[in-house]
């Protein structure tokens, strides 16, 4: 793929997301350091599943992160467009649907909650995918989206664009089953918006009380929203 603009093509998408699903989870701790970890934690905090809540955790990949928000109690499913991430995570007991962000086969306010970790700047319309989000969740229920983002300070931002992010396919030679894959990816990283970008799109979609707040300097940014009440039941 050669070029990350907001026009990505769904196919190629999800070719290149199979291409990296084997060893993708190892991939991304050797990549990130471990923060991997501590990222998924924090969205785990915010997103607060509760025992009998329906969550939906899209572009899930292996459904790493699904599995740690059913140990709430709350009934979560891994959502993906890539066939070959989900058969990866075959293991892990969490229900898990092939699904495309723009089109999820989901019935109108299905979730309690909704997700999606470092997955929301490969899909093809943002706002378009913020809006089946808002579709497939009940009213007053919440989002919360863990992304890569842009270091507030900076010294750093400078060295994390000019350097750090280039150096992400020369070390994806040695540790991804697809090396090719993470220039792509980390060109999507370069030009994916700001922390208040995305949250001027979150709240175009349609989301109210949007509220963002940084992970390890900004280099990733938690977004979280909620899905407006009727106005009538509002009033009620």
């Amino acid at each position: 793929m050669s070029r990350a603009g907001l026009d990505k093509n769904p196919r190629e998408v999800a070719e290149m997301f199979d291409g990296v699903a084997k060893g993708y989870d190892r991939t991304n701790s050797v990549m990130t350091l471990g923060f991997d970890r501590r990222w998924r934690e924090w969205s785990r905090r915010v997103l607060d599943a509760r025992p009998g809540e329906k969550v939906l955790d899209l572009a899930a990949g292996t459904a790493v992160s699904t599995v740690a928000y059913a140990e709430s109690g709350a009934w979560c499913v891994a959502a993906d467009f890539s066939v070959g991430m989900l058969a990866s995570g075959a293991h892990r007991r969490v229900p898990k649907v092939a699904a495309d962000a723009l089109r999820l086969p989901f019935r109108d306010n299905s979730f309690d909650a909704v997700t999606v970790s470092f997955g929301i700047r490969n899909f093809n319309d943002t706002v378009l995918s913020l809006k089946e989000m808002a579709r497939v969740t009940k009213p007053g229920g919440r989002m919360v989206i863990c992304e890569v983002s842009t270091p507030v300070w900076k010294p750093f931002r400078f060295v994390y664009m000019r350097y750090l992010l280039k150096l992400l396919p020369f070390i994806a030679k040695f540790v991804s089953s697809n090396p090719v894959a993470y220039s792509y990816l980390a060109e999507s990283m370069a030009t994916w918006p700001d922390q208040r970008a995305l949250g001027e799109l979150i709240a175009k979609a349609g989301w109210e009380d949007v509220a963002w707040f940084n992970l390890t300097g900004g280099m990733v940014a938690l977004h979280r929203a909620t899905k407006p009440k009727p106005k009538a039941a509002e009033e009620a």
